[in-house]
C-alpha cells in the first residue's frame, strides 16, 4: 500500500474519531508553527506529485484534530499570510501599465496576473488530489462560514474558496441520480440526516417516500459518491396537493403512478453548508421534470407543497404590518371566538404546538386574515428587491409562479411555529418559466395566481 494510501486511511479514521465525539485538541503554539511550515511548503509546490498528496493529506489530517479555536486559527493563518504579495502585484501592475500599447503588453499581462495569483489558492487546490479531498475542502469552508460573522478577515479566503467550490461543482459535473429502497443503505442513512424540510421518523416512513408511486432524485459529485449535494422527493397524483399529511401518511393506498397527471415536489434539500451560494437547485428540477415527463407521459402538472418558513418569524419583526391584515370583520369574529383586545393579543394565543386549531371557532375566525397575512408577506415583504422568505427565493427565481395557499397544511409543530401550519404551491408552468425568471431577476416581479393577488391586496 503506498504513503498516501496510508494517509487517505488515517483520515478516513481520524474523521470517523471526530464523528465519534473524540475530543480534539487546543493548538500549542509549536503546532501552529509547524502547520505554517506545512502550509509555505504546500505553497511553494515543493516536490512532485506524491509529496504534494502526502503533505496534502497530513495538513487535512492536523486540521480534523484541531478544535474549533484551532481551525480559527488556522484558517486565519493561510488567509492573512498567504495572500499575494503586494510589493509583487505593485512591481507587476507598473510594468503591465508602461508596455500598454507594445509588443510586450501581452507578457506584462500575464506577469500581472501571475502576481495577483493568491498562494491561498495553491494550498486549496492541493487537497483536491487526496481521496476525500473535495468533501475535506466543503467542510472546511463549512466552518469558515460560522467563523465568518466574528472574523472579517476571512472574506478574502471564503471568496477564493466559493469560487474554487463552484468551478468544482459546476452543474456539468454533477450526477443526476434516482434512490430508490434498494439504494446503498449508508446513502439512505444519509437521506434520513439530511432531510431539512419534513423529518423522517421510521424506517417505515422513508420506505413510504420511495415507493412506486414516489420519487427521489439527488444530485452527486464524482468526488463525493454517497453525499447527496441537493435531493428532492416527488408525489406522483392526480392533483394539486393541499395537505402534507397526506401526501407523508405511511398508511395511505398506493397510488397508481402510471395514471398520475401531478407531480408534486414537496421537499427540497440542500445538504452541504460548505456549499451556500453555490447554486445547482434549479437545474436540480428542471432535470427531474425531464426525467418525470419521459417516465410518466400523462404528467402536466409540476408543483411543491412548500413551507413558508419566515412568516411568524417576520410578524414578530412586524406586529404593525401583520396587524393590518385584520378587518373591522375579523376583529368581531375573534371576539365572538373569546379573543379581545388588540389584534397584536392574538400571536399570544397561537402557540407553536398548534393547539389552538382544535379550536373550531377560533380556526374559522383566523382562516381568512392568516391566509391574507401569508399573501402579503409572500408578494410583498421584501429584502434587496426581492422576496424575504428564502423558500419562495428559491421558487420564483427559478421561475415559478405562487399558485395557492393551503390551510393548515401541515400541522406538524415545525409547522405551525414556522407559518400557523400554512402552506403554499409553487407552480412551474414550461410556458411561462422563461419569462417569469426574466422578470424576477430584472425587476424582482413575482408571478401569482389572481386569486393569491386579491389576497394580499385587501386590508
Amino acid at each position: 500500500m503506498s504513503a498516501t494510501d496510508l494517509l487517505a486511511r488515517s483520515l478516513s479514521k481520524v474523521r470517523a474519531l471526530v464523528s465519534a465525539g473524540q475530543r480534539p485538541r487546543e493548538a500549542s503554539e509549536r503546532d501552529i508553527a509547524r502547520l505554517r511550515q506545512q502550509l509555505q511548503e504546500c505553497a511553494e509546490s515543493r516536490g512532485g506529485e506524491v509529496s504534494t498528496r502526502q503533505r496534502a493529506a497530513r495538513l487535512a489530517e492536523a486540521y480534523l484534530r484541531l478544535n474549533d479555536n484551532g481551525r480559527r486559527r488556522f484558517l486565519l493563518m493561510i488567509a492573512l499570510e498567504f495572500g499575494p504579495d503586494p510589493a509583487r502585484v505593485a512591481k507587476a501592475h507598473e510594468a503591465y501599465q508602461a508596455a500598454v500599447g507594445s509588443p510586450g503588453q501581452w507578457d506584462a499581462e500575464a506577469r500581472l496576473r501571475g502576481a495577483m495569483r493568491s498562494r491561498r489558492l495553491r494550498i486549496l487546490t492541493q487537497f483536491n488530489a487526496i481521496p476525500q479531498g473535495v468533501k475535506f475542502l466543503v467542510d472546511l469552508r463549512a466552518d469558515l462560514l460560522r467563523y465568518l460573522p466574528d472574523e472579517p478577515l476571512l472574506k478574502p479566503l471564503d471568496r477564493e474558496l466559493e469560487n474554487r467550490l463552484t468551478a468544482w461543482f459546476d452543474v456539468g459535473f454533477l450526477e443526476l441520480q434516482r434512490i430508490t429502497w434498494q439504494s446503498p443503505a449508508a446513502l439512505l442513512e444519509k437521506l434520513v440526516q439530511y432531510e431539512a424540510v419534513h423529518e423522517i421518523r421510521s424506517w417505515d416512513d422513508l420506505k413510504n417516500r420511495l415507493d412506486s408511486d414516489r420519487r427521489c432524485y439527488a444530485f452527486f459529485h464524482p468526488r463525493m459518491p454517497l453525499e447527496p449535494l441537493i435531493f428532492v422527493q416527488v408525489a406522483l397524483v392526480d392533483a394539486l396537493a393541499d395537505d402534507v399529511q397526506k401526501l407523508l401518511d405511511i398508511n395511505a393506498p398506493l397510488a397508481d403512478a402510471n395514471r398520475a397527471t401531478t407531480a408534486i415536489f414537496y421537499s427540497i434539500s440542500a445538504t452541504q453548508d460548505g456549499l451556500r451560494g453555490v447554486s445547482f437547485g434549479n437545474f436540480l428540477l428542471k432535470r427531474v421534470v425531464e426525467d418525470l415527463q419521459r417516465d410518466f407521459p400523462k404528467l402536466k402538472t409540476f408543483s411543491t407543497l412548500s413551507p413558508i418558513p419566515g412568516l411568524m418569524s417576520w410578524v414578530r419583526r412586524n406586529p404593525a404590518d401583520a396587524a393590518g391584515v385584520f378587518t373591522e370583520a375579523d376583529r368581531k369574529r375573534l371576539v365572538a371566538a373569546g379573543i379581545e383586545g388588540d389584534v397584536e393579543s392574538v400571536w399570544t394565543r397561537l402557540s407553536g404546538d398548534g393547539r389552538w386549531a382544535a379550536d373550531k371557532a377560533l380556526a374559522r375566525a383566523l382562516r381568512d386574515p392568516l391566509l391574507r397575512l401569508a399573501a402579503h408577506y409572500l408578494l410583498n415583504a421584501r429584502r434587496d428587491g426581492k422576496p424575504v422568505d428564502p423558500v419562495a427565493r428559491f421558487h420564483l427565481g427559478n421561475g415559478a409562479r405562487v399558485e395557492r395557499l393551503n390551510w393548515l397544511a401541515d400541522t406538524s409543530p415545525k409547522g405551525f411555529d414556522q407559518s400557523l401550519g400554512i402552506m403554499v404551491n409553487y407552480l412551474y408552468d414550461p410556458e411561462r418559466i422563461e419569462n417569469n425568471v426574466e422578470a424576477f431577476s430584472s425587476d424582482g416581479e413575482v408571478d401569482a395566481a389572481a386569486a393569491v393577488r386579491r389576497m394580499a391586496r385587501q386590508p
